[in-house]
């Protein structure tokens, strides 16, 4: 814990360990309920019943110590929650640790552990080339009910002055989503007035010294569509690092502008039309790749996007189908989609099943860790270990800044071409064997399947038919890409 006046005085740390756009544009991510995620003690057995919305025990410490099992799968950075002091006890909505009902943007949530700790952690990751990514609250405070709220317990907007008058939000006006407030007559979230100067300029100094302080590499900002769009140019300026925003909608028209106030955005048009294209061999597959392609062409650069395909506010992929093909193809298509920086959920690895908040907020502690069997902590390590590969070994404009397009083959396939690479994705299920007639190569050119080591050569057309046995992903590219890699024994 630390006092508005400790963080106040320290000096800033110029930019040593600022991560730029550019920076993150390579990085791999794993996103983790730092409550849930490890125990200082290390239990594998401490209970966890997410119904009841309560603090289970995980602390930075305990992430500290597991730092190993998330960079084994080949992430390259680690998204956790929010860390700032939090309103306590159990309210009518449970406890606040999940992070998002702050009361003191200038203390740590002590539940999670202390300023070392989290400067151990940091340092932990930065020694192991890997990445911070803090959630941060800036559109809200939380209360006890809504009849008397207490301002002067919030620091360091401890005046009602400071916030938005209370109404309720409609989520069909845009003026009402930035104006009013979130939660409910039990917790209601004061809606912090971002038009105030004062305001504005007290969270670009604060936002600037917490990421100085802490050595922190980037920023998930959560409710970001909560918040006026010329906000956040100023905001994400003063923290100095990369900044990811939460824009929850799945139209491409609405969502795209909002990359022009900040480099990067949750893919949430991408993630809604993944999901229902491959939870099942109906999906619609074109209007996937039409999203897709919309996408490339509107938003100002999808490589800065982050994509997913569940979070902790939404379904996981193992409540969504049984098929462990589709959910392959699920995971293929977070890491190797070529639409943005990756970003896997915490227990994905573990096909963990919920549907939906609070369920979907495990304990990972009571899974063991484990790293084999049937689950697909080995397959994240595989299309992680393809995508560095091509990250930090293929020319930039070869991979990590081509502009990705996309195809349909037989209605159930998507074929997503990134530079050098053809990546295959099939939602039929696991039940039937497919190929994909390819076009685009070299004549005569050696390819490589690199996720099953299947080879084929280009004819003197430069076409190649791909086998997708139990519908499994491929990610087709030339073999002398993949010179030196070890992947496929190449």
């Amino acid at each position: 814990m630390f006092s508005k006046s400790l963080l106040l005085s320290l000096p800033l740390i110029s930019g040593a360990f600022a991560a730029t756009a550019e920076d993150w544009r390579k990085r791999s991510i794993y996103e983790l309920v730092t409550d849930r995620f490890a125990r200082t003690d290390g239990s594998t057995t401490a209970p966890c019943n997410t119904g009841d919305r309560v603090f289970c025990g995980g602390t930075w410490q305990g992430l500290t110590n597991h730092l190993d099992y998330i960079k084994n799968m080949g992430f390259t950075a680690v998204w956790i929650s929010p860390i700032t002091m939090q309103i306590y006890g159990n309210t009518h909505s449970g406890e606040a640790y999940h992070g998002y009902w702050p009361k003191d943007y200038y203390q740590l949530n002590p539940n999670f552990g202390t300023a070392d700790d989290l400067k151990n952690l940091v340092k932990a990751l930065h020694d192991r080339d890997m990445y911070l990514m803090v959630d941060l609250v800036v559109n809200h405070y939380a209360s006890w009910g809504d009849e008397d709220i207490q301002w002067s317990q919030y620091v360091p907007f401890n005046d009602q002055k400071y916030f938005h008058n209370k109404c309720w939000i409609n989520w069909n006006n845009q003026q009402s989503i930035e104006d009013c407030w979130m939660g409910d007559g039990y917790v209601p979230l004061p809606d912090l007035d971002t038009e105030n100067d004062y305001v504005v300029s007290t969270l670009e100094k604060y936002v600037g010294e917490l990421v100085s302080n802490y050595s922190i590499d980037g920023l998930r900002l959560d409710a970001t569509k909560n918040i006026r769009k010329d906000f956040w140019p100023g905001f994400c300026s003063a923290a100095g690092v990369y900044c990811q925003g939460e824009v929850w909608t799945a139209n491409v028209d609405q969502f795209c502008p909002w990359q022009d106030y900040m480099a990067g955005l949750h893919n949430y048009p991408m993630h809604d039309y993944t999901v229902s294209a491959f939870s099942w061999h109906k999906g619609d597959v074109n209007a996937l790749a039409n999203t897709l392609n919309a996408l490339t062409n509107q938003c100002a650069d999808v490589g800065l996007l982050g994509s997913f395909t569940e979070n902790h506010d939404n379904p996981r992929m193992g409540s969504v189908t049984n098929d462990l093909s589709q959910r392959k193809s699920l995971a293929a298509m977070t890491i190797l989609s070529g639409n943005g920086i990756p970003i896997v959920y915490y227990g994905q690895e573990q096909i963990f099943d919920a549907k939906k908040d609070p369920d979907n907020r495990e304990a990972l502690w009571l899974s063991g860790y484990a790293t084999g069997g049937d689950k697909l902590y080995d397959y994240f390590a595989q299309l992680n270990g393809l995508r560095n590969w091509l990250v930090w070994n293929i020319p930039e404009g070869d991979y990590l800044t081509a502009k990705p397009s996309y195809s349909v083959y037989d209605t159930h396939t998507l074929v997503a071409s990134k530079g050098v690479t053809k990546v295959l994705v099939s939602n039929m299920g696991a039940s039937v064997d497919g190929s994909v007639a390819t076009s685009g190569w070299s004549a005569g050119e050696d390819l490589v399947d690199a996720l099953n080591c299947n080879t084929y050569t280009a004819d003197s057309q430069g076409k190649a038919t791909i086998s997708m046995k139990l519908s499994l992903p491929a990610a087709v590219l030339p073999k002398s890409s993949l010179g030196g890699s070890g992947i496929c024994g190449l």
